[in-house]
């Protein structure tokens, strides 16, 4: 399989007033073309960060991070922004859609970033909000008339309008019930088997648990199967105080 993320000891330091904080501390990773993969952890954990380079949001203190083997760690912002628009699709747990706007419009938006013609646009529009099961008469209602199930499929269909080489969702469905929001999950189960390739933020285990694989991050650090074990029989002890 072919990786379509590769990152290899990526550090993070963000300077304040109160001094350094070391948000990611040596994380590595690899996603192949067509992965579902989870990126789990706690509050603090460092996974928004993680989440944020990967989608060339920010830039690392030290590290590689190649994304279909160009190394996007070495960019400037003009290419960031070039890769923010051609290669990568976003997911909010807000949903970030323009109220007023229609369905089509919204989910053409990125593409008035792009060299699309302008022909192309409603066509490519249908198309990605036909991978995400949305009925063709609310293609012209307003986003703000749909319910939230069907305005996160909307962002789905936004984050795959420019056909990227990644989704990126972070907390996808954290604003949803636990039925609308297995709906959305069940999207992104699909879309893997069409072969895309998906990133999940989640501190939520049964979120996680429909990826592929899930890695753990805490205090800037990935961790190994068994020191996620380790960590969770720490809280819990902790949790419970001595006697």
């Amino acid at each position: 399989m072919v990786n379509v993320i590769e990152v290899h000891d990526l550090h993070r330091i963000y300077e304040s007033g109160a001094g350094l904080t070391h948000a990611l501390r040596g994380v590595s990773l690899t996603v192949e073309r067509g992965e579902f993969i989870a990126i789990m952890g706690p509050s603090g954990s460092g996974k928004s960060t993680l989440m944020n380079i990967l989608g060339c949001l920010d830039t690392p203190t030290s590290g590689s991070y190649r994304l279909e083997g160009l190394d996007i760690s070495r960019l400037g912002d003009d290419d960031l922004a070039e890769i923010r628009a051609t290669r990568l699709g976003f997911v909010f747990q807000s949903f970030n859609l323009l109220p007023r706007a229609t369905v089509m419009r919204n989910v053409m938006l990125p593409l008035l970033y792009s060299d699309c013609p302008v022909r192309e646009r409603e066509p490519r529009a249908v198309k990605a909000l036909s991978s995400v099961s949305l009925p063709v008469e609310y293609f012209d209602h307003r986003s703000n008339e749909l319910s939230g199930g069907q305005m996160q499929r909307v962002a789905i269909a936004r984050a795959l309008v420019n056909d990227p080489a990644v989704v990126l969702a972070d907390e996808p469905t954290g604003n949803l019930d636990s039925a609308t929001g297995q709906m959305v999950l069940e999207t992104f189960e699909r879309l893997r088997d069409e072969g895309k390739t998906i990133v999940l933020i989640t501190h939520d285990p049964t979120v996680a648990s429909w990826a592929d694989r899930t890695m753990h991050i805490r205090d800037g650090h990935i961790l190994t199967d068994e020191q996620e074990r380790e960590a969770v029989a720490a809280s819990e002890t902790h949790g419970r105080g001595t006697t």
